[in-house]
């Protein structure tokens, strides 16, 4: 029967080594993310590239609701919505609901240019993953969620 510290040990040495292969997989994703937003447009850090995506997977946001969703400062925000606005990857038209508020949507432009910017890496997931059983996708898929869902619950 193994003894209490030694599954202790082990359970640390397995999530040491999930903790190193997630950091292996961040640092790889944020140099693909660098690049993506560089082709979105040249110079175009990181963080207002995952605000255009997220404005433009959640087509038509306030950016109150885009606030809470990235976790920012709405003030920070802001200044990164009007840098996306004068780029012309996105536009803000009234709140029909809320005069005080804004629906912020990607234009045909900024549509143009993430399908572009993406289409190199398009497919390099289903490539890594191809073949995979379809069971062990939805396992990752459920995991990666409970995961995510742990973490940020504290």
């Amino acid at each position: 029967m193994a003894d209490i510290s030694d599954v202790s040990s082990s359970r640390t040495d397995a999530v040491r080594e999930l903790e190193a292969e997630f950091g292996e997989l961040i640092t790889r994703f944020q140099r693909v993310v660098s690049e993506l937003a560089n082709r979105v447009s040249p110079g175009l850090l990181p963080g207002a590239y995952k605000v255009f995506t997220t404005i433009a997977r959640r087509d038509g946001v306030t950016l109150s609701a885009l606030a809470d969703h990235l976790m920012m400062d709405k003030g920070q925000l802001s200044r990164t919505v009007r840098e996306l606005e004068g780029l012309g990857l996105i536009s803000r038209v009234p709140d029909p609901t809320d005069g005080r508020s804004s629906i912020l949507s990607p234009t045909a432009e900024g549509t143009a240019r993430l399908e572009a910017a993406r289409a190199p890496q398009q497919g390099l997931l289903l490539d890594a993953i191809v073949d995979w059983p379809i069971e062990d996708i939805f396992a990752l898929t459920r995991l990666l969620r409970a995961l995510g869902d742990g973490v940020t619950r504290h």
